[in-house]
């Protein structure tokens, strides 16, 4: 059998674009698996840095005074803020969306609507800074966990009279956190009043 020089020439380079293209394959699949990987990471990071002693004095006193109708004696936004730049980084696809739902969707729901009920502190907080972007990652945030949630859970989850009594329940139990309880502990803090 005889194969003339132009027919080896189109197999060479048939063989060569089928290596490129394998290659590129490849390098497209390994890119994936290092993105998703370092999503994981930074995620595991965010959820150390959120159960450290000084996010939980934060979110300690942001749900007392949501939960007493203090608005105006906040003094504290790292909980806000910490969701903004969680937002901005799961935006721009530096955060896989599931990733950040898995770890943070019901404290980003909850917060969220308790800020925004029965004082909506964003609206009052653009108006005041002339800002009609201030926490609009976090808005974000919040409406891609609820479309996961709806994803997940079906339809029925959709906001409901039940959310306001989850969401004071939930303020509660974030209310009484204990700075000493630590991520290691397998306990959770005594949610009972002393007495």
């Amino acid at each position: 059998m005889f194969i003339d020089a132009y027919t080896l020439a189109l197999l060479g380079l048939i063989g060569t674009w089928i290596l490129v293209i394998g290659t590129l394959a490849i390098m497209y699949w390994q890119t994936r698996q290092n993105r998703v990987l370092n999503s994981a990471n930074a995620v595991m990071t965010l959820r150390e840095r959120f159960d450290s002693d000084r996010m939980r004095a934060a979110r300690r006193h942001l749900s007392q005074k949501l939960l007493q109708g203090a608005h105006e004696d906040i003094t504290s936004v790292e909980v806000l803020t910490f969701f903004e730049l969680v937002g901005a980084l799961t935006r721009r696809c530096l955060l896989d969306e599931e990733l950040v739902w898995e770890a943070f969707g019901t404290w980003i729901s909850t917060y969220w609507l308790a800020i925004r009920r029965p004082v909506d502190m964003v609206s009052q907080i653009r108006t005041k800074l002339k800002d009609p972007l201030v926490f609009h990652e976090f808005e974000w945030l919040f409406h891609r966990v609820e479309a996961i949630d709806q994803k997940m859970m079906g339809t029925e989850h959709a906001a409901s009279v039940e959310q306001v009594k989850e969401t004071d329940g939930f303020l509660r139990r974030e209310a009484v956190l204990l700075e000493s309880w630590g991520p290691d502990d397998t306990r959770p803090p005594d949610l009972k009043p002393a007495g």
